[in-house]
């Protein structure tokens, strides 16, 4: 991306102007950053040092956890920082960096909720073949497949976002560099630029979506044939945890993103935005533990050790 703009910097406008609200805010978000760290982190490490959890659906979990951690990582800083000065000031290559590693991230969660979702369907509707079919090489395979596509989602549109010339307004008003408030300072014709947008988003979540449906569908109905079995309440709590973040994650991703940038409203944006960067994936990692036991267990079992090696 060669910066061929008059702009050399963007000034982030924040989220709110009310100064009585900024320490306020500068409490809450700390707070929610702090859990989400935790919470994410935490999760990694207790899948790695646990052998039991050395299965698929924690293998697809701890790079949820890994995902979570990097996209809020890249943002939730700069929104304390802008709420502590007012204004922040970023520059033109850090605004293209955060919103890459933001866009790689959070493209990268869309489609390994839909991996997922898969090994769902082959843990509930093909419990015999079930070791045969996500093997180890198959869940490496499926993790790659969406770092990958996040990659190259996120390439596309920064440099979609960049290509286009910036003159005088650099004035963003967001709290984070987000594409379409960013896209919507350029100076010139933008159509072209927000349809690849739209239509590239549209590919990864309706092919994500559609995975997912499908995956549910065989599920569900393998649940009711089933729910007179020992093994019914498993595999719904299992797979409740799962539908819970799909429809908070998907149900925000559609609203930001499938819509041109001159239809957004900014001040909804930034709602919907502090939704999505910091109150999900901070709720991810407590919506998969506490629905479940496994994960209750390993908690359980870490403290048992920690307090026998305090004692010793």
């Amino acid at each position: 991306m060669e910066n061929t703009t008059e702009v050399t910097h963007f000034i982030l406008l924040g989220l709110t102007k009310t100064v009585k609200l900024r320490i306020p805010f500068i409490m809450i978000f700390t707070l929610i950053y702090a859990v989400n760290v935790i919470g994410n982190l935490g999760m990694i490490l207790l899948i790695i040092m646990d052998s039991r959890l050395h299965t698929p659906m924690y293998f697809f979990l701890s790079n949820l956890s890994l995902m979570d951690f990097c996209y809020s990582t890249a943002v939730v800083p700069t929104v304390i920082a802008g709420l502590l000065h007012g204004d922040e000031v970023i520059s033109y290559n850090a605004c293209a960096f955060q919103m890459f590693v933001f866009t790689v991230f959070a493209t990268g969660e869309i489609f390994i909720l839909a991996a997922m979702a898969y090994d769902r369907y082959a843990a509930v509707c093909k419990p015999l073949h079930y070791t045969t079919i996500m093997t180890t090489g198959v869940c490496v395979c499926l993790a790659t497949v969406c770092h990958t596509g996040g990659f190259l989602n996120a390439s596309i549109h920064v440099g979609e976002t960049f290509s286009l010339t910036f003159c005088t307004n650099n004035k963003v008003h967001h709290f984070f560099c987000d594409i379409p408030a960013v896209m919507v300072l350029s100076c010139i014709d933008k159509h072209y630029n927000e349809m690849v947008l739209v239509y590239v988003d549209s590919f990864n979540v309706s092919s994500a979506l559609s995975v997912i449906f499908v995956s549910y569908i065989f599920i569900f109905v393998t649940i009711y044939r089933m729910r007179k079995t020992a093994g019914y309440q498993k595999a719904l709590s299992t797979c409740a945890s799962h539908v819970t973040a799909i429809t908070i994650f998907f149900g925000t991703i559609i609203f930001m993103y499938l819509q041109p940038s001159s239809s957004h409203s900014m001040d909804t944006d930034k709602m919907a935005s502090v939704f999505y960067t910091m109150i999900i994936p901070m709720l991810n990692p407590i919506v998969y533990s506490l629905r479940n036991k496994e994960v209750k267990n390993a908690i359980k079992k870490l403290g048992e050790k920690t307090k026998l090696s305090l004692r010793l």
